[in-house]
């Protein structure tokens, strides 16, 4: 190994180190608070100071971790229907302009920290400037690698970082704001008021080239940020345009320090936790032991499996790589159903989980939409019973169709299976009992979800040996900063949009030209089915929920209502052709050509659309149970 060679690693490695021990202190300082409250009366000193601003830190290290591994949620249309001399030159393109765009943000980052910050001591120690430093650092960090990763090579790998340099020379009055404080010289004035007139004639242009990158496989976080950079700097004028681009940090600073998205990453943790251990055996075991006998058995089997594991992760891709194959070699090699039959149901039922506790995304809408997310969960129990009977239910029909096999009932097996998994069980009980009876707030829930499945996996069952456990931390670190990533800079961009009041225009203008609220239901359905198959759940609900939101009040929809609609939708989206997420993914798991998998998902795409109509125009079955609480 070369010096330069064992500088990265070793750089990769304090990396990687770094964000596992903020992940691992994220879930010490809640837990830590909820037991000395629980036991001592009395709580962990500052810890919701001390919590938020250790997200801050996860935030950008898992950014930069996700960036190094080039796995960054992004639509990728053009990259799924190229070949690879089309694909290389997009790259380059995507990759040029993601440096550029970043680049110029880890700037602003410098000025925002400069001026920004009040200088306030988290736990009474440590100054908040020390926990914000994390943002120029890693969007700088970042923007160097999206350089490094541009596929040109010979005398032409040199443009990636000619995008840097352009990018600080656009950052120049900003870079001079952080100098000069709030007096900068007349030449940084002259030079701000030029990249204000530049920009309000690119506008338009640019909006253009970046809206085309997200299609082309241009990282979403990317696309928001450089989206909120030409919006923001082509909007103001005049000398104060000099400190318009501190808001997009100041809003990044802002969306990673807030208590309600403190539990993605811990949930999230939790959920690799459990797909990385031996528990799906021991549930598949056990629920074949209790439900085999019967027509269909091997159905309930795997569509409770998915939900249980898919509630937990918030991606649906995770629950068909990890456990596709386990599911199909049982359901094909044992239970003898068709191969057709066996990739379908596996395909639809990998995002089957996200409308029950703690599921991420009911999480996010609550947090984007500030709605109770305890009613939120308690709407989306029936939508999410109603959604998985039917399921389960067109199995065993076809599972008497094909008659396939059964299994005969053994006590003795079920109490054995029972006795193994009892502790996988017990997790989604305790869960929601700690939340719905008020004992755990959702942030120390996750927490201590993190802990026992801990003390279950490594301790108990020891499937995960503790020298095994960074392993399973790296693992779940591109889902955490892919969608941290998005929450960061898609908050800039809604504070663009909110402070243009697009949201309340268009909500206007739809209220004055479609009078029905079913019309308008319709088009939400089919507007959202779209969303679905061009983007992930997460920047869904980031990018497009502020903007559907304030609709759904013009027309009279409660808002828990809205939030189960939208992500049934997005579920269904998940496997409408010709872009679904998981018809991809299945795509890659289970060695089938793409145009068989839509196919095989046809019946239940059919069934799923059903449900999503159901759940839409028959709004009690969302608002009924949230009355209770």
């Amino acid at each position: 190994m070369t010096a330069e060679a064992g500088k990265k690693s070793l750089f990769r490695s304090a990396e990687d180190w770094l964000c596992i021990a903020s992940l691992v202190l994220l879930v010490l300082v809640p837990a830590a608070d909820a037991a000395m409250r629980l036991f001592l009366k009395t709580g962990f000193p500052d810890a919701s100071g001390l919590m938020i601003h250790l997200l801050l830190v996860a935030g950008l290290l898992s950014g930069m971790i996700t960036t190094r591994n080039d796995e960054h949620l992004s639509i990728g249309i053009v990259q799924n229907f190229s070949t690879e001399k089309v694909k290389r030159r997009v790259s380059v393109i995507t990759h040029v302009l993601s440096a550029f765009v970043i680049i110029l943000i880890a700037w602003a980052a410098v000025s925002f920290i400069r001026i920004g910050l009040m200088g306030r001591l988290i736990s009474g120690i440590i100054p908040d400037r020390f926990f914000a430093l994390i943002i120029p650092i890693g969007y700088a960090v970042i923007a160097f690698r999206f350089a490094r990763l541009c596929p040109l090579e010979g005398p032409y790998k040199i443009i990636p970082y000619l995008a840097l340099v352009l990018g600080t020379f656009c950052a120049l009055p900003i870079i001079g704001k952080a100098v000069w404080l709030f007096e900068p010289p007349a030449f940084v004035v002259s030079l701000s008021d030029f990249f204000y007139d530049l920009a309000w004639y690119l506008k338009v242009p640019s909006v253009i080239v970046l809206i085309l990158a997200a299609f082309a496989g241009m990282p979403l976080f990317a696309v928001m940020g450089g989206l909120a950079l030409i919006l923001i700097q082509a909007s103001w004028g005049g000398i104060d345009v000099i400190s318009d681009l501190d808001v997009i940090p100041n809003q990044v600073y802002m969306a990673l320090t807030q208590d309600g998205i403190v539990p993605i990453p811990l949930f999230t943790v939790t959920g690799f936790l459990l797909s990385e251990s031996r528990a799906g055996e021991r549930l598949v075991k056990t629920f074949r032991s209790l439900f085999g006998w019967f027509p269909g058995g091997m159905i309930v089997v795997t569509v409770l499996i998915c939900a249980f594991f898919t509630s937990f992760t918030g991606a649906s891709g995770v629950t068909i790589l990890a456990l596709g194959g386990l599911l199909f070699s049982v359901l094909t090699d044992y239970v003898k159903y068709p191969e057709r039959f066996s990739v379908g149901l596996l395909t639809s039922t990998g995002s089957i989980g996200l409308l029950f506790p703690p599921s991420l995304p009911i999480i996010l809408v609550g947090a984007t939409t500030f709605t109770n997310i305890l009613k939120l969960f308690v709407g989306g129990i029936i939508p999410g019973m109603i959604l998985v009977v039917s399921v389960i239910a067109f199995g065993i029909a076809a599972s008497v169709k094909v008659q396939v096999p059964r299994e005969p009932f053994s006590i003795g097996a079920a109490v054995r299976g029972i006795r193994e998994s009892i502790f996988e069980i017990l997790l989604p009980l305790f869960l929601v009992a700690g939340f719905f009876t008020g004992l755990f707030s959702i942030v120390e829930l996750g927490a201590v979800s993190v802990i026992y499945v801990f003390i279950v996996e490594v301790l108990i069952h020891r499937d995960i040996a503790l020298k095994d456990l960074g392993a399973v931390f790296r693992k779940a670190v591109p889902i955490i900063g892919g969608v941290l990533s998005i929450i960061a800079l898609s908050m800039a961009l809604s504070y663009y949009i909110i402070d243009t009041q697009a949201p309340e225009n268009l909500a206007m203008w739809m209220r004055s030209t479609i009078d029905s609220k079913i019309v308008f239901l319709l088009l939400l359905n089919l507007a959202l089915l779209v969303v679905g198959c061009l983007m992930d759940i997460f920047s869904a609900i980031l990018i497009v929920l502020p903007l559907v939101s304030p609709l759904g009040a013009a027309y009279g929809i409660d808002p828990v209502h809205l939030g189960i609609i939208f992500i049934t939708n997005l579920e269904v989206g998940f496997l409408t052709p010709p872009v679904g997420l998981n018809l991809f993914l299945a795509s890659y798991r289970f060695k089938k050509p793409f145009s068989q998998i839509c196919r095989y998902v046809l019946p239940f795409l059919l069934i799923q659309l059903a449900v999503v109509l159901l759940v839409t125009y028959v709004p009690a079955l969302s608002t009924f149970l949230p009355q209770f609480f």
